[in-house]
């Protein structure tokens, strides 16, 4: 959840970076007492994300100013929509502009892209989730922008859930333990609450994990056929997630193959920033 908390810390910390001892340009340029009207104007179609974030661009700024939502999260637009108006004082305006148009075309351009790749799986059965591979300091941010999507969100921290990887697995077993004798004493440990992932890389070694009872087994890189093969094997005694070589263009045979997660690092690594502008009248008193 993207809680008012994070959006101040987050924006603020953009802000201040951008303009830490005030916005020259604008404070010469600019007469006091110019009112600003805009208006964020869709240059391109997709799928809106990041409302919040942008009216704190402004708000946080200048309290006086007034921000407009036209359209709600995850809604999707077309070219010249209007998304939302800002009116306000002109120098404060043109302060946040460059803030809150970086937050709102990054996050709309993550969530437009998310929704291809719900649309491309869409009757499969496949969620759509995101990874780790996310920008540092805006993870939250990013994985509002997929829920925006109609993506879903897998473990949001490294404390949130149990995921072993080859490197853990490798450590794990080097004490001469069975891979599922080393699972099920880690398990152990563990509260009856906590969700376990496990990552496998070659078919082999599905029974194993398997038999420790694992909540979700990741099927790493794997081919087509080597998915509704480890699909079968696992036959519903664990979620079976799909990683790895993942794009628009194969992730609906990948869905096709029975898994029920596929998780995309692209979602937020290679998302493109959307084309939304910031149209705006200055007024003078």
């Amino acid at each position: 959840m993207l809680t008012r908390a994070t959006i101040d810390r987050v924006v603020t910390a953009a802000l201040d970076e951008d303009a830490p001892w005030g916005d020259l340009t604008s404070e010469t340029l600019i007469p006091e007492d110019a009112v600003a009207r805009a208006g964020l104007v869709a240059r391109v179609e997709g799928v809106f994300s990041g409302a919040a974030v942008f009216a704190a661009a402004f708000t946080l700024t200048d309290p006086s100013i007034a921000v407009e939502q036209r359209v709600a999260d995850g809604a999707r637009f077309a070219p010249g929509d209007t998304l939302a108006v800002v009116t306000g004082p002109a120098r404060a305006v043109l302060t946040a502009e460059r803030i809150g148009l970086n937050f709102v075309q990054r996050m709309s351009g993550i969530a437009t892209l998310t929704s291809r790749y719900v649309a491309e799986v869409a009757h499969t059965g496949a969620r759509i989730v995101d990874t780790r591979k996310t920008t540092p300091g805006l993870r939250a941010l990013e994985r509002q922008a997929v829920r925006d999507g109609g993506g879903h969100n897998h473990r949001f921290s490294l404390s949130d859930a149990v995921m072993a990887k080859d490197n853990h697995l490798a450590v794990l077993t080097a004490n001469g333990l069975s891979l599922t004798q080393a699972l099920e004493s880690a398990i152990a440990r563990l509260p009856h609450t906590t969700h376990v992932e496990v990552e496998v890389d070659r078919l082999e070694q599905i029974d194993a994990v398997l038999a420790a009872g694992v909540g979700t087994i990741m099927l790493d890189n794997f081919s087509l056929d080597d998915l509704r093969t480890g699909v079968a094997r696992i036959a519903g005694a664990a979620q079976v997630e799909a990683s790895g070589g993942v794009s628009l263009e194969t992730v609906r045979a990948i869905a096709e193959t029975g898994v029920d997660v596929i998780s995309v690092g692209a979602l937020t690594h290679s998302a493109s920033a959307l084309d939304l502008g910031l149209d705006i009248r200055i007024e003078t008193a």
